[in-house]
């Protein structure tokens, strides 16, 4: 027989149990009818970018649990791996690379230019699958798939031609969020709004033919250049008279009329808007109601262009600078106020985002979000939180048209065509030889590549090999559930369903599971910025993967943002041990010769069985119940909680150390075989119960069981998932069982606060309020005595306390504990007096600089706090000593 070592060791374990699971070929789904019902999931797809975080490793975790407990439950379970192409944010990581040789895409060329990005892909793809393997993905690697891939990049294709074709997709000149930096449009969900500091300057602009002004209030005066009207709301009485007047454009001279619009707010400012048709959204659409001018004074990298006059080639920061000073020397400038502006920013290279206008590709949305919109409300489509449904359908019912075009080299390249001879524009599959309208071979593609989201949003369909109709569209389309976080609801969630509904006429996923963002310590989001973030591989290689993923579960309650430091990863580490330590001790009382069918056969009406066998086996099935239920619900930090709670004080605190005496009774040998029995079955349940949290250390132990007791195959992943035995469950003795832990909890916290050393045994008298608990503590007084290190037990309901006794109150009943001859009551009475004084002054010192409000004024937040942690923490401590010094006298 192999026993189980002394110790644990994850990094030697680990890479050789994923290396066997790949062997054998277990997490390869079957597109074949084989009877079993499918369950998919579709990978939310990394960016091929960098490493993962640990955002990557909590969403990871969570859809591996999901598929390893389905794929134990008995279904065709199906993961399928990929990596997004990011377009934008993988062309700005490779042109870094590039500025560091002293070069540049456009020096380069656009084919020397995709040669370097396919091979960054190369590197990082690899890198990518492997982490993923680390964690302890199980997914199908055979079936892993990128988004510029041959068949997704067809089915890309498919859907352009399709929406195009039926006037979904149209090409137009409008305003849009455009990054200098990256020089390409970006979608309104690209776009991250910041706060900055800056100004609000009042502008005076002259009134032609008079010596009046009308003074606007703008925090970007270098955009007045392409001003081309001013407007005031037309039930403005201050300003009617001025309506259809001319004012002048200072420096520029330019004349502006003057129009009236009810955008306008007579509130915000002076009253008075100065229009900029081609820098503005809000501008653009009064300037295509009042048929004004569209004036573009950027050039694409932000500098300002030859309609600024003396200002031309200065970047947009320089120009600010230079417009102000120019308006103040002519005397235009009226005041100047500081003010917070809201800015857009690039969400890749965090720019600040320009309002440009330029033609761009679109796709009608408002078509498309009404069946999304309906999949929520007839509950088709179901959240989990729900709240987060709410998110979802208000982006839906006010959405906008999708810039799908980009300025990039990087992507899927549209598929339009131009005829430069007739000008004929058409799609195409395939690149044309020739014009189909005139034969002219003087075509050419458009320039342009898609949004990466136009390929993210076919994923669950374009995987399984849509537009064919292929064996695994057929059994794992649709999927079941998808994994990912609250920031792409509107990039990717709500447009896969768009997606799903209009292309495959069935919803990609029935629902959808947010859970939350990583944060530091502080609840900080982490990011390379701040330098706070926490590489997963640094985790593994000191806590192992199991600890991973186990630790980001149990910090991370459903839906919330969990804050992780390093240490949170004791707790995994911690949990192992305690399941490694539990399982070592039950195969080495078990025996070679231990017979299964002991485990098989257990049965709650057995005579044998005492109240402590009849209440573990309650627990472990009230767990599978609750873990069940809560898997079913998408609650699986919640289920993780339930595995922690059980194993940690149900089987290993309280079973197992009263299995203890049992097992070594040699005048009892019978019970000794229940107990026996009762430890392998509880232990064989708990593992593959546990089994999709933490696969590694449960496959190991598996295996080192399986010949004596844990049945046949080659790995605990592929054994039956625990089914739930309602006749196990007792819940009146369960309650009986809660007193127990009650009395015996109660006095190994007395024992402890009053520093009675664990060797010594202690009278215990308990005087109790009814009968019923009386009862439990006689029946079970050898329970209690055992597990508190007790010599005598009295129980009445007439007892006294004793002199110079601790003393604790439950409900029912109150404890006492006669201390004299467990400790030396002078010597702890000095003791306790000495650290009530140290904790006195302490709590003194921190009121005083607390009561400091200089100290409150100048102080970070995060350190006043601190200190009124202190505080609160010094008062329990006296407190707590106060009482201790009270029970120690007899006062």
């Amino acid at each position: 027989m192999t026993d189980i070592p002394k110790q644990y060791s994850p990094h030697e374990k680990e890479s050789a149990w994923y290396e066997h699971w790949l062997e054998k070929g277990i997490f390869t789904a079957d597109s074949k009818d084989n009877g079993k019902d499918s369950y998919s999931i579709v990978i939310p797809p990394p960016n091929v970018t960098d490493v993962l975080h640990l955002g990557h490793a909590l969403n990871n975790t969570l859809q591996d649990i999901m598929i390893r407990w389905k794929r134990m439950d008995g279904f065709e379970s199906e993961w399928l791996p990929g990596v997004d192409h990011a377009g934008i944010a993988t062309q700005v990581k490779v042109e870094k690379e590039l500025i560091k040789e002293d070069t540049s895409r456009q020096q380069i060329g656009r084919e020397k230019f995709l040669e370097r990005v396919w091979a960054w892909k190369e590197d990082k793809f690899e890198n990518i699958l492997n982490q993923l393997q680390q964690i302890g993905c199980s997914c199908d690697w055979s079936r892993t798939r990128f988004t510029m891939d041959e068949g997704l990049s067809e089915a890309v294709k498919e859907v352009f031609i399709r929406l195009y074709n039926e006037k979904l997709i149209y090409k137009g000149e409008y305003i849009t969020n455009w990054c200098p930096r990256c020089q390409t449009s970006l979608s309104d969900d690209e776009v991250e709004h910041q706060d900055f500091s800056g100004h609000l300057w009042y502008v005076k602009y002259k009134i032609k033919g008079s010596d009046n002004y009308l003074t606007i209030a703008t925090t970007r005066p270098e955009t007045m250049l392409g001003d081309t009207a001013l407007a005031v709301n037309p039930s403005d009485k201050r300003y009617q008279k001025w309506v259809g007047k001319t004012a002048i454009l200072p420096i520029l001279e330019r004349e502006l009329p003057i129009i009236a619009d009810d955008y306008i707010d007579p509130e915000f400012g002076t009253g008075v808007l100065k229009v900029t048709p081609a820098h503005d959204p809000n501008d653009f659409e009064i300037g295509q109601r009042h048929d004004l001018q569209k004036l573009n004074i950027f050039t694409p990298d932000a500098h300002l262009n030859e309609n600024t006059g003396k200002f031309k080639s200065l970047d947009r920061n320089k120009a600010r600078k230079a417009v102000v000073k120019e308006l103040d020397k002519k005397g235009h400038l009226a005041k100047t106020e500081n003010y917070t502006v809201s800015a857009g920013t690039c969400y890749r290279c965090h720019t600040v985002i320009e309002p440009y206008l330029t033609e761009q590709w679109y796709v009608k949305m408002k078509p498309l979000a009404k069946p999304a919109i309906d999949a929520v409300k007839t509950g088709k489509l179901h959240f989990h939180p729900e709240y987060w449904s709410k998110t979802y359908l208000h982006w839906l019912e006010n959405i906008r048209d999708w810039c799908i075009s980009r300025q990039l080299w990087w992507g899927h390249r549209i598929p339009i065509y131009y005829c430069d001879d007739c000008g004929h524009v058409w799609v195409a599959r395939e690149d044309p030889e020739k014009c189909p309208e005139c034969d002219s071979g003087d075509v050419r593609q458009d320039e342009d590549v898609l949004d990466t989201w136009f390929s993210s949003w076919l994923w669950p369909f374009s995987t399984f090999g849509w537009p064919d109709e292929t064996p695994d569209l057929k059994r794992f389309y649709p999927t079941d559930s998808l994994f990912t976080a609250s920031e792409i609801i509107f990039l990717w969630v709500a447009r896969m369903v768009m997606a799903g509904n209009k292309f495959m006429d069935e919803l990609p996923f029935s629902d959808v599971y947010i859970h939350g963002t990583v944060r530091d310590g502080q609840g900080r989001k982490m990011s390379k910025s701040l330098g706070n973030g926490i590489d997963p591989r640094d985790v593994i290689r000191e806590f192992g993967a199991d600890s991973l993923r186990i630790s980001l579960l149990l910090a991370t309650p459903e839906g919330q943002d969990p804050n992780i430091t390093m240490n949170t990863f004791e707790l995994g580490r911690n949990f192992g041990n305690k399941i490694w330590n539990a399982s070592r001790f039950v195969k080495m009382n078990l025996g070679e010769d231990f017979p299964r069918e002991y485990i098989d056969g257990i049965q709650y009406s057995d005579e044998k069985l005492d109240l402590m066998d009849k209440w573990i086996l309650s627990r472990l099935n009230a767990t599978i119940r609750d873990v069940r239920k809560n898997l079913r619900n998408f609650k699986l930090s919640t289920a993780a909680k339930n595995l922690y709670d059980f194993i940690w004080r149900d089987y290993c605190d309280w079973y197992v150390e009263l299995a203890k005496p049992r097992l070594y009774e040699e005048d009892n040998e019978e019970d000794g075989k229940v107990v026996r029995n009762v430890l392998a079955y509880v232990i064989d349940n708990m593992l593959r119960l546990l089994s999709p949290y933490m696969p590694f250390i449960t496959e190991e132990i598996w295996h080192l069981m399986r010949d004596l007791y844990m049945g046949s195959g080659e790995t605990i992943t592929l054994q039956k998932y625990p089914e739930l035995n309602e006749d196990l469950i007792n819940s009146e003795l369960e309650k009986k069982m809660e007193a127990i832990q009650t009395v015996v909890g109660t006095i190994r916290s007395t024992r402890s606060e009053m520093n009675v050393p664990p060797s010594k045994k202690a009278d215990i008298f308990i005087k109790i309020d009814n009968g019923d608990l009386g009862q439990i503590i006689n029946d079970y007084s050898g329970y209690i005595k055992y597990l508190g290190r007790v010599e005598n037990l009295e129980v009445g309901e007439d007892i006294k306390k004793p002199s110079q006794s601790a003393s604790a109150v439950i409900k029912g009943a109150e404890i006492f504990i006669p201390l004299a001859g467990l400790i030396d009551i002078d010597t702890e009475r000095k003791k306790l007096e000495k650290d009530l004084e140290k904790a006195k002054k302490q709590l003194e010192k921190t009121t005083k600089k607390l009561g400091n409000m200089e100290f409150i004024k100048q102080a970070p937040d995060e350190i006043v706090e601190k200190e009124r942690i202190k505080k609160q923490d010094f008062e329990v401590i006296i407190d707590k000593l106060n009482k201790n010094l009270e029970q120690l006298l007899g006062w």
